[in-house]
């Protein structure tokens, strides 16, 4: 007895085998290179979300079995307390129709449907249909799968290469009471895991131990490479029951297993399962029972087939298997013994618990891959399970259990009962169209923002009229561009020399820095700094209370620095518009980036900043430039290429400048040489000329900003205001029932909660869903992968919106340049700063492609800036006191 069960018994380390060769299969099966010859094939079953309770409506499900046809209404409330009523009806097929014409075939499917709904009496006539169909076909799309051959006592002729959904669709629409849309082709596996209550939570792979077996679960879409979709999850159905079939398993393999192989339909074929599914343990008994009672053969014993599996399953049952024991001996024509009812409860058991040992290390191999590939510490999920192995055998169950938590104990897994393949082909059917809803809801909602070539080449357009507008005296009040001088006239030559002091406003923060200046072999600049706060109500109070903060800051660096009592020349960056009227002196036009100190607009900035150093007496200041970053970004590029004439700014804030002919300045005198201009192009638009490209969510955060209807083209493309505009658009798809299952939370309703920042982590690539989960449940969010998936998707195109603005302002700037210079190709450097630019993973990139579409004669590289405002500043006061020596000298 012992000798005969042995081979049956597997270690835990054998199933840690097991477990380990499945997860090789299974990463065979996902790959686009080796999927062909996979013997676990991961198939996608193009399934995208497990039920979340919000599901609404009735729908309708064909099931087609071996002998009947299951036809049956669904109807979901949709509400907190998710209700489910079914009304169902079999059809007998006859064998007319199961080995007859396809044509006829679906024309009887199409019958029993319309027949089923007349029987009902309902107003309705508009369904959408999930189609059970189980035969192997090759899958496309959850709506397109190709019958590859039928099986069981199906043969009809014409359908084989097709597509069965078409085939149905084509049947249904002959008649004309009813509109029923095929939206869903169902495997019977991806069945159970969907019938499972959204409610107990998350139930992400199914199992079925049946007459076969198979198990799905929803994989992270990135990794199954033979789909073309990367985002969110995908549900695959395993096909697990070939397992083996390459000899994986041969060291496991029971010489019972290696017999009933050999007298099978398909030896060497579905070797995993032919140990674990109902279809095939009675006959493993029957071999290990004509080993053990060899010298009492009978003519039934001998018979193949005379052991069945239902007699197995209850007579390890510890109650009545016995007496089960002993009622199947004698049918097999053995006088049993208490002894031999024994020995074979004990082989029922010991192949019992072989199946689900094994079927446990398969189970162990879905939930760590899911788990290693979502990048958990640890996964939570429900398992639901069918068949009647699983039903009838409660020990298989507990079993099946034990064993998965000790094979993945990083994995806490709850097997839950499936409550019935028809709920879950109606369920997947009802998450399609919850989906397909909700897809149609989001595109015509982010439809808003994104931008053909065309609009783009008009907002290029509009760009260079207010250019041309602002740069001329007489019309200069008209353009939304201010395009003001700054009496930059020369860029950097490589002789300054010297120290220099530098200051840098231009946000929430202000900089000290100490630049020395030397020769390139010198090692070119080198920049001691300090960063300095700037608290909200400084930044937001009375104007002199801002400057004696800006003094206290720099009286504080330059003590720590040995400094005081020493008078350097300051380089002032300012980045605000200001009115300059010489080099030094700087009219503050309007506050941006949420400053508003009071008594300042209009007044000269570096006369505020030496009144405060006079008030605070602590040491004298020689400002020599007021600078705008654009420009200091500019200038710092030029010290490494002479080819630099444009500046730009995407952070905080936006703005541009460029080298522009100063004949072309009609607010200056001057017809020689050239002019750096500060465009200001943040106001851009301010009168009104992009109104058409503007949203209702850029008009929410519009008019909920410090100044509204000011700098608009800024609070198209800068990082102060794109978090804000995804925050609006998340709003706004939650009301539609698109995210968070139509919940809001109080977190998401604060304005200015979803940071830009939020915007680069989001959109990094290669993060997987679990840190986009993390990054938004900061926010109070409880969200589903899907959930995920459509914040990323509205960042992208927010983001993406932003780039091709900026992109299309750039290329009015260079053919501008162009044109100036009567040039049929033009060779130019731009200088960036800002973090939008910098730190989000796909902005610079798409700034640079729509400059490439829009200004196709401009030769443009982008040189990302080293400390514009700060070493740019610098390089300002250096290069005026290099001009003022000259023209002293």
């Amino acid at each position: 007895m012992q000798n005969s069960l042995r081979p049956l018994c597997l270690s835990l380390e054998t199933l840690h085998r097991v477990k380990s060769r499945m997860l090789e299969a299974m990463e065979r099966g996902l790959s686009r290179r080796t999927h062909s010859q996979a013997t676990v094939r991961m198939l996608p079953a193009f399934i995208r979300s497990t039920p979340d309770g919000t599901e609404r409506g009735e729908f309708l499900v064909l099931e087609l079995g071996d002998t009947h046809l299951r036809v049956l209404l669904m109807e979901l409330s949709g509400d907190t307390d998710q209700r489910v009523t079914m009304k169902e009806r079999c059809f007998p097929v006859p064998d007319a129709i199961a080995q007859g014409p396809g044509e006829k075939l679906f024309a009887f499917l199409a019958t029993c449907l319309w027949e089923f709904l007349d029987g009902l009496h309902m107003p309705q006539t508009d369904f959408e249909l999930g189609f059970s169909f189980p035969f192997t076909c090759r899958q496309t799309r959850l709506d397109q799968s190709y019958l590859i051959s039928w099986s069981k006592r199906f043969q009809c002729a014409g359908v084989e290469g097709r597509d069965v959904v078409v085939l149905l669709q084509d049947a249904i629409n002959k008649q004309d009471r009813y509109h029923i849309k095929v939206i869903a082709v169902v495997n019977d596996t991806t069945g159970t895991m969907m019938s499972c209550d959204a409610s107990a939570g998350p139930c992400e792979v199914g199992l079925v131990v049946d007459a076969g077996t198979n198990s799905c679960f929803m994989a992270e879409a990135r990794h199954v490479e033979v789909v073309e979709e990367s985002e969110g999850r995908m549900g695959v159905v395993t096909e697990w029951g070939s397992f083996g079939d390459d000899g994986a398993l041969n060291d496991m393999l029971s010489p019972y297993d290696l017999q009933l192989d050999q007298a099978s339909l398909n030896p060497g074929r579905q070797r995993f399962e032919k140990m674990i599914s109902g279809l095939y343990l009675g006959e493993i008994v029957w071999h290990i029972l004509t080993e053990l009672f060899s010298g009492r053969m009978t003519p039934v014993l001998l018979t193949k087939g005379s052991v069945q599996t239902q007699d197995i399953l209850e007579i390890t049952d510890e109650q009545v298997g016995l007496a089960t024991a002993r009622r199947v001996l004698r049918a097999l024509g053995l006088e049993a013994s208490d002894q031999d009812c024994f020995n074979m409860q004990q082989v029922c058991k010991a192949v019992c618990i072989r199946a689900a040992g094994l079927c446990a290390a398969g189970l162990a191999a879905i939930v760590s891959h899911m788990c290693r590939n979502r990048e958990l510490s640890r996964l939570k999920t429900s398992v639901a399970v069918d068949g009647a192995v699983f039903r009838a055998h409660a020990k298989f169950s507990q079993t099946l259990q034990q064993l998965v938590k000790q094979l993945a104990p990083e994995c806490d897994v709850t097997l839950v009962q499936a409550e019935g393949s028809s709920k879950g082909i109606g369920m997947v059917t009802a998450v399609a169209s919850r989906l397909a809803a909700q897809r149609l809801q989001v595109n015509q909602t982010l439809a808003l923002l994104q931008l053909s070539p065309a609009a783009l080449g008009t907002v290029q357009a509009l760009l260079r009229r207010e250019m041309e507008l602002g740069l001329k005296k007489e019309t200069n009040a008209m353009s939304s561009v201010r395009m003001l001088p700054t009496y930059i006239c020369a860029t950097p030559d490589g002789s300054e020399r010297g120290d220099f002091l530098a200051l840098d406003l231009g946000g929430t923060n202000f900089r000290v820095l100490l630049v020395k200046v030397g020769s390139r072999e010198q090692g070119g600049v080198q920049i001691i700094s300090e960063v300095y706060s700037i608290p909200p109500h400084v930044a937001q109070g009375p104007g002199s209370q801002l400057f004696d903060h800006i003094v206290e800051c720099i009286a504080d660096f330059q003590t720590k620095q040995g400094m005081m009592g020493q008078t350097l020349p300051l380089g002032f960056t300012f980045s605000f518009p200001c009115q300059q009227t010489s080099l030094d002196q700087g009219i503050l036009l309007s506050w941006t980036k949420g400053f508003n100190a009071s008594g300042c607009v209009g007044q000269d900035v570096v006369k505020l900043l030496r009144e405060a150093v006079k008030r605070k007496n602590h040491f004298a200041l020689d400002v020599v430039a007021i600078v705008n970053d654009t420009v200091g970004t500019m200038m710092s590029c030029g010290y490494h290429d002479p080819n630099c004439e444009v500046g730009l700014i995407v952070g905080t804030g936006t703005n541009a400048c460029y080298m522009e002919q100063l004949r072309n300045v009609g607010t200056l005198a001057g017809e020689e040489g050239r002019m750096c201009i500060n465009m200001e192009w943040g106001a851009f638009g301010d009168n009104g000329c992009l109104d058409a490209f503007f949203t209702p969510f850029d008009r929410q955060v519009d008019e909920a900003s410090l100044n509204p209807g000011r700098q608009r083209f800024e609070k198209l493309i800068s990082g102060m205001y794109l978090g804000e505009i995804v925050r609006r658009i998340l709003l706004e798809l939650t009301d539609k029932g698109c995210l968070f299952r139509g919940r809001l939370s109080p977190k998401l309703q604060t304005p200015d909660i979803f940071q830009t920042k939020f915007l680069s982590s989001i959109e990094s690539d290669g993060l997987a869903l679990r840190q986009v989960c993390a990054i938004l449940e900061e926010l109070g969010l409880h969200v589903s992968c899907e959930d995920s998936v459509l914040v990323r998707e509205v960042c992208q195109v927010v983001a993406r919106r932003a780039a091709q603005l900026c992109g299309a302002a750039v290329a009015a700037v260079v053919e501008k340049i162009r044109e100036n210079r009567s040039l049929e190709q033009l060779a130019v450097t731009v200088g960036v700063d800002g973090t939008l630019y910098k730190l989000h993973p796909h902005f610079a990139q798409q700034v640079q492609e729509t400059v490439r579409q829009l200004a196709p004669r401009c030769s443009v590289t982008f040189l990302q800036s080293e400390d514009g405002s700060g070493k740019g500043a610098a390089l300002i006061a250096a290069v005026a006191c290099r001009v003022a020596r000259h023209q002293r000298a």
